[in-house]
């Protein structure tokens, strides 16, 4: 609140918008969405509370249609997304903007799932300017995009999800562009080493160091670029193998742009994906960049928690285990404050579930051809 009311007297200087937790850091949704919380409550906190219990109930809801949808869980397991403590606190009382953003990025999957790439890519983007979080999912959805689309629809659906970011930071591109820009949308930031509650046995000193950084970078990209290859391309022959043919199937539609009929015929129709293999990408290549990411504040639990049992329950461990790794995942984020132990255990609980995914039976990425149908 004390954030946003810079904003609502008139500034529009990123530099000059502050709080009591200091300078403001995200793009310009989060500032209209908790601008709208204010007016609807009058900045009190109890009444955002009892809005925010109603914004945890509707992404549990979305959450549930995305996993009955996926068939992955059985019945029994979906309670899990409704036992945890921490997210319970993240939503109804610290009220983070953690919260808008998982809720729109789960919006966003379920148009995914019924191949409404165009306004998921909209409300993704959306997602994005109340937390750049959201971000991490990047990678696997550019990735579906390619395997669903051609790129004359990859390149639409970009520019209407980069048209959103436009429209709602124009006001300050209009004024302070830099200013904007460079507090909105940056990358850089140092945490404090005391939040971490993924890496709190790292030495301080380099923790905080570009080489720790860097290093966390590299594992990043290589884990993507490992998955993507061996995992959520390995139908398609590899991700080079999927780059060079839409390559050339987008070099002979130019080749042919001067005959309309020849062209119709060789447009490619969109492919209709399935639905298991789009939440699986999603998740998974969110869930990597959990594991690489330098710091995870507590609020950060809820980038991940919702996908959880869906990890878990695609990797073939027996289910005392899946049971036990999420108990286990769960304890760590509710040691206060972290320890080097419960980070420590927080980071194996972390690898054995990616071990468990990477081991797992490669699922087929496209519906067969009555689903395929159905959809169409």
């Amino acid at each position: 609140m004390s954030q946003v009311t810079g904003f609502l007297e008139g500034e529009r200087d990123y530099a000059n918008l502050k709080g009591d937790t200091g300078p403001l850091v995200y793009p310009a949704g989060y500032l209209y969405v908790y601008s709208a919380i204010q007016f609807v409550t009058g900045g009190e906190v109890h009444p955002a509370q009892i809005l925010f219990g109603a914004l945890y109930i509707t992404n549990l809801a979305i959450v549930f249609y995305i996993y009955v949808k996926t068939d992955v869980l059985p019945w029994w397991a979906l309670s899990l997304l409704c036992l945890s403590k921490r997210v319970h606190s993240i939503f109804v009382l610290r009220l983070f903007n953690d919260c808008v953003s998982m809720t729109l990025l789960h919006a966003s999957l379920a148009f995914l799932l019924n191949q409404r790439w165009h306004p998921g890519l909209i409300i993704f983007s959306a997602a994005v300017s109340v937390k750049m979080n959201v971000l991490l999912y990047a990678p696997p959805l550019l990735l579906l995009m390619l395997k669903a689309m051609d790129i004359g629809g990859v390149v639409s659906a970009l520019a209407g999800a980069a048209l959103v970011q436009i429209l709602l930071g124009l006001p300050f591109i209009l004024s302070y562009p830099v200013s904007y820009v460079s507090r909105a949308f940056n990358l850089g930031r140092v945490f404090i080493h005391f939040w971490s509650v993924n890496f709190k046995f790292v030495p301080e000193p380099f923790f905080v160091s570009k080489a720790f950084a860097i290093s966390l970078l590299i594992c990043h990209l290589l884990l993507l670029a490992a998955f993507a290859h061996y995992r959520w391309c390995r139908h398609e022959g590899g991700l080079l193998s999927l780059l060079h043919s839409k390559i050339e199937s987008f070099k002979l539609r130019l080749a042919f742009t001067s005959s309309f009929s020849l062209n119709s015929r060789l447009s490619s129709p969109s492919k209709v994906l399935d639905k298991k293999h789009i939440v699986t990408t999603m998740f998974v290549g969110n869930f990597i960049g959990i594991i690489c990411a330098r710091s995870l504040h507590y609020q950060f639990y809820s980038w991940y928690f919702h996908s959880l049992p869906y990890l878990l329950w695609v990797t073939n461990f027996p289910t005392v285990l899946r049971l036990i790794l999420f108990a286990v995942v769960e304890l760590c984020w509710n040691v206060y404050p972290s320890t080097t132990y419960s980070s420590t255990l927080l980071l194996i609980a972390h690898l054995i579930i990616l071990w468990g995914i990477w081991t797992a039976p490669s699922e087929y990425p496209y519906a067969d051809e009555h689903t395929s149908r159905k959809a169409i």
